[in-house]
C-alpha cells in the first residue's frame, strides 16, 4: 500500500483538483486508537487498486487539518474515517470497523 502523507492545506486543495481526474481517498487515523489501528491494518493488507490515490492523515499530529477536511467535504468528524473524493465532493464516508477496501473500490467505481 502506498500512502501519501496529508500534512497541509495545499495538499487538500490539490486533492480537490485531482479528484476531477481520478478518485482520491483520505484515511483519517488516530494513532492512539486500537480500532483505528485495526482499520488501518486491514487497508494495509489489501491490494491497492489502480486509479486511486490514498492519503494518510494522522489526526493527532494534524488536528486542525483534520477539522478542515471535515469542513471542506461537509462530513462529521470520526476516527478512524475514510473519505472517497470525486469531482471535489465526498461521495463515500465510512468509519470504524465498517471501513473496507472493497467498499472503497466500489464507491470509487474503479475496477
Amino acid at each position: 500500500m502506498h500512502w501519501i502523507h496529508l500534512t497541509d492545506e495545499e495538499q487538500l486543495r490539490q486533492i480537490v483538483v485531482k479528484s476531477g481526474v481520478k478518485p482520491q481517498v483520505i484515511f483519517k487515523h488516530s494513532t492512539r486508537c486500537s480500532i483505528s489501528s485495526v482499520a488501518f491494518q486491514r487497508l494495509q493488507k489489501a491490494q491497492q487498486p489502480d486509479g486511486i490515490d490514498f492519503y494518510y492523515l494522522d489526526l493527532l499530529a494534524h488536528r486542525p487539518l483534520s477539522n478542515k477536511v471535515s469542513e471542506v467535504f461537509r462530513v462529521h468528524h470520526e476516527s478512524p474515517q475514510v473519505l472517497v473524493i470525486r469531482d471535489g465532493k465526498c461521495i463515500y464516508d465510512e468509519s470504524h470497523l465498517a471501513i473496507s477496501m472493497m467498499d472503497i473500490v466500489e464507491s470509487a467505481n474503479v475496477a
